[in-house]
């Protein structure tokens, strides 16, 4: 960033925001702690966004903008994707994978909106991206971007363990810029992603029994009596 920030004082209260979530998760977003990031009085937080409720809305849409954003261009390359480029990308803007960790615990309706509304979005982005020749067509996209979109947000939420068993830190900064993240962490998501582990005679049986079971009845649901 420049040494002259020219971002308006709405913009600068809801990076300041975002900031103290990503440190102290969202317990930390008070109006003094938001404004002492942000150079500005806590009446000027509350004057700008009406409520601490509305600040953590405007930062919860702006990650996700940026997420979709990110994920739009990279659909938009189609074959042609340079996922370095992308992650280099990421990497100017604010801590996307930081704010979701510490969002993703919270257990309130609120996240429940926010995942609903990424893995909407992931249904759009896989659409995008098979019409652009990036990714194949899917039987089930609505399904498969629920799954992925739980995958990808579960590692944050892990994200301890991501570094203890892969040496990765996920919530760094600098993440995008680390080989131990693009060789330990990219490179076998994109191998499970793109070849797979199971192979075709396998991958045959294991989708006629799905097909098999799908038909099948469920059993009926417990009463109180059985």
């Amino acid at each position: 960033m420049s040494s002259t920030d020219d971002r308006s004082t709405r913009a600068r209260i809801r990076d300041a925001a975002i900031e103290a979530v990503v440190e102290a998760g969202p317990g930390g977003l008070t109006a003094r702690n938001v404004a002492a990031r942000a150079g500005v009085s806590a009446g000027s937080v509350i004057h700008h966004f009406g409520s601490m409720d509305e600040l953590r809305d405007a930062c919860d849409h702006h990650i996700v903008s940026e997420v979709r954003r990110l994920k739009a261009a990279a659909m938009a390359r189609g074959a042609q994707v340079d996922p370095i480029a992308s992650l280099r990308d990421a990497a100017d803007g604010p801590p996307l994978m930081a704010y979701l960790a510490r969002t993703m615990v919270d257990g309130t309706p609120r996240v429940t909106d926010l995942v609903r509304e990424m893995v909407a979005d992931a249904v759009v982005h896989m659409k995008e991206g098979a019409a652009s020749g990036l990714l194949n067509e899917l039987d089930d996209p609505e399904g498969c971007a629920t799954i992925l979109t739980i995958w990808s947000l579960g590692a944050l939420v892990l994200h301890d363990h991501v570094e203890a068993l892969l040496g990765v830190d996920l919530l760094s900064p600098s993440v995008q810029a680390d080989p131990t993240y693009i060789r330990r962490y990219m490179a076998p998501a994109f191998e499970l992603l793109s070849g797979g582990m199971v192979t075709a005679e396998a991958a045959a049986g294991i989708a006629a029994a799905m097909a098999a079971a799908d038909t099948t009845p469920a059993d009926p649901a417990p009463t109180k009596d059985s």
